[in-house]
């Protein structure tokens, strides 16, 4: 099945209108500072224009290509060969990455992901030692409830990291991940207290820890692109 967007591919005069409003990010030393130091402080972090304009329009194209050739498949609920289909709980489509067949975008990013793990690493002790990730479409409708990255029996997963590929998000499109701050992890079926709405705009990338934070995406109103992740620790 051949899958298509709501919203298409940039051309290259709105590449070009892209580079100009949006020159490329601060230096990565920069980035990854201030990312540990807010991990350290709050637990999360928001980080905007993560990535160039350049970046973000190649790693865009990626993803709708590999979109439009139907390389995505419906998202399960749990882990490994006991994951199941469980669309009252997420209706996202994803696209696993794999290190050895990655193209040049996505492999420019896992570099800049793992300068980021090294930072983390001397701020924190967190002892991060690989990443793992998929692209993900939220399709029109499509949601997340409300739930925690790290699984019951395992706690290799250890920082959540979400990159939005939507150059041209606007408010009123949707898909809105929601932290929510105050609700402890054993209460994930029943979120309460404050919350915070992050808007998936393209080139954001989001950072927490995958323990504490409990959280969802909102419905999407427009097709909706991010590179979801994880640093992991060593098993045992």
């Amino acid at each position: 099945m051949v899958l298509t967007m709501s919203k298409p591919v940039m051309d290259l005069e709105e590449v070009v209108t892209l580079l100009v409003e949006h020159p490329p990010a601060v230096d990565l030393n920069a980035h990854a500072a201030d990312i540990s130091e807010r991990l350290l402080r709050d637990g999360y972090a928001i980080t905007p224009d993560f990535l160039s304009a350049e970046e973000l329009a190649l790693l865009t194209a990626d993803g709708h290509s590999l979109w439009a050739a139907g390389e995505f498949r419906e998202a399960r609920v749990g882990q490994g060969p006991r994951a199941t289909l469980q669309q009252e709980i997420r209706s996202d489509r994803v696209h696993w990455l794999d290190p050895t067949t990655a193209s040049a975008p996505q492999l420019a990013y896992m570099a800049k992901l793992d300068v980021l793990r090294e930072a983390i690493n001397r701020a924190t002790f967190a002892g991060l030692f690989s990443w793992e990730g998929h692209l993900a479409v939220y399709p029109v409708g499509a949601f997340y409830r409300p739930h925690l990255d790290r699984f019951e029996n395992t706690s290799t997963r250890v920082l959540s990291t979400i990159l939005y590929l939507n150059p041209t998000w606007a408010p009123g499109d949707g898909g809105e991940l929601r932290l929510w701050l105050d609700t402890p992890p054993d209460a994930v079926r029943t979120p309460t207290g404050r919350t915070l709405d992050v808007a998936p705009l393209g080139g954001t990338l989001v950072t927490f820890w995958s323990d504490q934070y409990v959280h969802e995406v909102l419905p999407a109103h427009f097709e909706r692109m991010s590179i979801t992740g994880w640093f992991r620790r060593r098993e045992g």
